[in-house]
């Protein structure tokens, strides 16, 4: 059996860091603003006549085998979500597994939640476990918490689950996912994607952030209580297709951001952003922790093709901002298999 999954990565427009629990449950309202594009990640599975495990990583160059689960169990893994989430699947038999991704290493898109996402799909449907999503994505949560040894976000898996545009709701009684109607194509010709080139660590900036907060310092909570408001703000500008408004929410998110960690922002970043706005730019603000990785613009709509070259000019790297409409996928031997399951 051979099964190719992928889920597609995502550019928070607001709210993040909030989604780390406990934090939202200190402000009421709180909520994530993101956005799925046509960034995947990826992983092929394929079934052995033996019970080895063989992990390849092309993007890291990283290959591994094991004689067997109980070998890949009792070993030191340089794949350490993969060696996580096939010990937890538990196959019965051996399994090839390659996995790649589009999204630049450090980029701020949640491109190892996506990954995580694709897998956790490719390896329910290869060993039959029947699963919702709604349970891909506990999963996926606590496996990559294993991993980085820090609690982790709710945003992430909602636009690798689901696709489009959302507004991640994060209440008392759980967290809810909102479809956000945009019309696609108005959306993407006012947004640039780029990636700096310098990777960043959002585990280490949000862990920062999180222990402040618990901390109780006044002014990260301040900045947090602004943050919420702003999501919920830019939910409704979003609806009410308000440009102008998204645009100020935009750039107002990034100002309130840069206070809770000081090394959310670098030069090069705010050299980027001074430099494309006489080409077009807006507003602009980082993706994900900050500190590197991708920034996110708003330009005035004629004006992306000049702001991209911009950036290229400047050593950035351009992605292309595409919205996903759907979420995770999963094939098997050329049959579509992806699960409707909420």
């Amino acid at each position: 059996m051979r099964i190719e999954a992928r889920a597609p990565a995502r550019v928070d427009l607001a709210g993040g860091t909030v989604d780390i629990w406990p934090l939202y449950l200190f402000h009421p309202g709180a909520q994530t603003v993101n956005i799925a594009i046509r960034c995947y990640a990826s992983c092929v599975i394929e079934t052995r006549a033996d019970r080895r495990i063989v992990l390849f990583s092309q993007d890291q160059g990283v290959r591994e085998s094991w004689e067997d689960l109980t070998a890949l169990s009792l070993g030191k893994s340089r794949l350490p979500l993969l060696r996580e989430l096939v010990m937890f699947f538990d196959p019965r038999r051996g399994l090839n597994i390659k996995t790649s991704s589009q999204v630049p290493a450090g980029a701020g898109l949640g491109g190892s939640s996506a990954l995580n996402i694709a897998l956790c799909g490719g390896l329910a449907r290869v060993t039959g476990k029947r699963v919702t999503r709604g349970t891909i994505l506990e999963i996926a949560k606590n496996v990559e918490a294993i991993v980085i040894r820090v609690p982790t976000g709710w945003q992430d898996y909602f636009p690798a689950l689901y696709g489009g545009a959302n507004a991640v709701h994060l209440e008392r009684d759980g967290v809810k996912p909102e479809r956000l109607p945009l019309p696609f194509a108005d959306v993407e010709k006012r947004f640039v994607l780029c990636y700096t080139g310098q990777p960043r660590n959002s585990a280490i900036n949000n862990w920062e952030v999180m222990k402040s907060h618990i901390d109780n310092d006044e002014r990260v909570l301040k900045n947090f209580s602004q943050i919420t408001t702003i999501a919920s703000q830019m939910r409704e500008a979003l609806l009410a297709r308000d440009w102008s408004d998204v645009a100020d929410l935009l750039a107002l998110e990034w100002e309130n951001r840069k206070r809770n960690f000081k090394g959310i922002s670098t030069p090069r970043i705010d050299r980027m952003i001074e430099q494309t706005r006489k080409h077009g730019t807006i507003a602009a603000k980082v993706c994900g922790a900050g500190g590197g990785g991708c920034v996110v613009f708003m330009v005035r709509p004629g004006t992306k093709h000049a702001v991209e070259n911009s950036l290229a000019h400047l050593g950035g790297q351009v992605i292309n901002f595409a919205i996903s409409s759907t979420g995770l996928e999963v094939r098997a031997d050329q049959v579509d298999l992806t699960r409707d399951e909420k």
